[in-house]
């Protein structure tokens, strides 16, 4: 006797027996029961949510003999007939590997038959992305204008592929995700009725690892049967499914986080002896930290025995969401370049390195704070000169011309950019413009011509000051101080001396000394 999986065992043989779908059911058995079938479906979601299942199903009620309140019978000749396949009035095509245009021009050759038993017949076309543009073109008229005895369903993961001349002619129906208690209680019913024992804990585990795909969920849970007689444990489930060892996990975060590298590399060897995919190890890893940074701002997370959580929260009281963030957009970097990489292991272990001894992650959280509250002490002290020029307006007013006057004078009489950013640096200390000030001390100024200045970071720009310099309110700010300076309006161009170099010496030579701005867009 041949086997079946447990995922075609139970499929649903109802709408009423689907879950999480019922905004789709509910309509499509109301169309039915009205006598309002459309003759073009499509079935649009991620994998495993019910789009085949209910083009089965509706396959079969539009062609029941015996019909209940918009379900099929499953007992008529008919029903019967396309349950066990032998109905050729039921086409089910798998556009993946029949995408071709020759493929469909046998279906448009087809549809002028008319049924042999049902009433209609029914081209199910599952993957419809993957047919070639010649095949969807082919598709076009039958499907806007099909004979009466024909329906069509497609079912697609990636709807956004298909053209927008294919989406018009169909009723669209998008299947979301199932959340996990559907998925925990279908589990429930297949458990019971395969006799599989299993603890809740493995039930939310698996629910939550299939990430709302049903069919994921009834695999793991046939995986999880097939290994042991007795009751399936989370920790089952875990190693089956093929998940590194938290320990493993929680022990390199840690690290990372505290910027300990011995024990980090320790981390990694571990990990590298248990035979894991270092690819999937750091995936994890991200997901991780990634959870941490989820607990220290919601306290909620799933997954995680009260034990686990406990070494979350220690790990999210002693770090910054900066930090997290930080280390998170770092190591997908990492994961990036390992992927391309054939040295996995040495680029694993080096990022890993540099990543723990690069305080850099917990400095900007610190100068932030820094900043922030002298620039609240900045707006209390300008309150105060407010209030005073309110009283002496004439006075205050004269001499900060005079002053403006002054420094104009001083600096266009220079003549060198090196003395004249001198100046206008130290102007934006004086005034109180600490972070724009912190951001520009370390950088060097080129004139370009007249009415573009180029600011160089010949140590490199991080992107922290990338981001904040070209932010329009601070970039308006240091123009509109320049302009009072100088009493010349001038563009802001930013060179970072460790990135541009290579750049420009390929994709801008030809146009140096031009005076021309051009951004070469890779």
């Amino acid at each position: 006797m041949s086997y079946t999986a447990l995922y075609r065992t139970f499929r649903p043989l109802k709408f009423e027996d689907m879950v999480g779908q019922e905004h789709i059911t509910k309509t499509l058995k109301n169309q039915i029961m009205a006598g309002r079938v459309g003759h073009a479906y499509l079935m649009s979601g991620g994998r495993g949510t019910g789009k085949t299942t209910s083009a089965k199903i509706l396959a079969r009620v539009v062609n029941c003999l015996n019909p209940q309140n918009g379900e099929p019978c499953n007992e008529c000749e008919i029903c019967k007939s396309i349950l066990d396949g032998s109905l050729t009035d039921v086409v089910e095509m798998d556009a993946a590997s029949n995408n071709s245009v020759e493929d469909i021009r046998s279906i448009r050759d087809e549809v002028n038959f008319l049924p042999t038993k049902a009433k209609y017949r029914v081209y199910i076309i599952d993957e419809v992305h993957m047919l070639s543009v010649g095949a969807f073109n082919a598709l076009l008229k039958t499907l806007e204008e099909p004979p009466a005895h024909v329906k069509f369903i497609l079912a697609t993961t990636e709807p956004q592929k298909l053209p927008a001349t294919i989406l018009s002619r169909c009723q669209r129906f998008d299947y979301k995700k199932i959340n996990e208690e559907n998925i925990i209680k279908r589990l429930k019913i297949i458990a019971s009725e395969s006799k599989i024992k299993i603890t809740d804990e493995a039930l939310k585990t698996i629910a939550v690892l299939s990430e709302g795909a049903m069919r994921d969920a009834i695999s793991i849970l046939e995986r999880c049967s097939q290994e042991s007689a007795e009751e399936i444990t989370i920790d089952l489930v875990k190693e089956l499914v093929g998940l590194p060892q938290l320990e493993f996990i929680q022990k390199l975060a840690k690290a990372i986080l505290e910027n300990n590298e011995i024990m980090a590399l320790e981390a990694v060897d571990d990990v590298i002896k248990d035979g894991k995919d270092l690819y999937n190890f750091l995936w994890e890893v991200i997901k991780y930290i990634k959870d941490i940074l989820i607990f220290k701002t919601t306290k909620k997370l799933d997954l995680y025995s009260e034990e686990e959580l406990s070494q979350i929260q220690n790990l999210a009281d002693k770090t910054e969401k900066g930090k997290l963030l930080n280390v998170i957009y770092r190591l997908s970097e990492l994961e990036s370049n390992i992927k391309n990489s054939s040295h996995k292991t040495i680029m694993f272990q080096s990022g890993v390195i540099k990543l723990c001894i690069n305080q850099e992650t917990g400095d900007i959280s610190e100068l932030e704070k820094k900043v922030a509250m002298l620039e609240q002490k900045l707006n209390q002290i300008n309150q105060l000169s407010v209030t005073a020029q309110n009283r002496q307006p004439v006075r205050q007013s004269a001499s900060r011309r005079i002053e403006k006057k002054a420094i104009s004078k001083t600096i266009v009489s220079t003549g060198k950019a090196s003395e004249d950013w001198k100046a206008i640096l130290e102007h934006l200390k004086k005034s109180g413009k600490i972070r724009l000030y912190t951001c520009l001390m370390t950088s060097s100024l080129n004139k370009l011509n007249d009415q573009t200045w180029e600011i160089g970071f010949p140590n490199g720009l991080t992107k922290f000051n990338r981001e904040f310099l070209e932010d329009v309110n601070n970039k308006n700010d240091l123009i509109k101080t320049i302009a009072i300076l100088t009493g010349n309006e001038v563009n802001i161009k930013l060179k970072d001396g460790k990135v541009d170099l290579a750049t420009n010496s390929d994709n801008t030579s030809s146009f140096e000394g031009l005076g021309i701005d051009i951004n070469i867009i890779d």
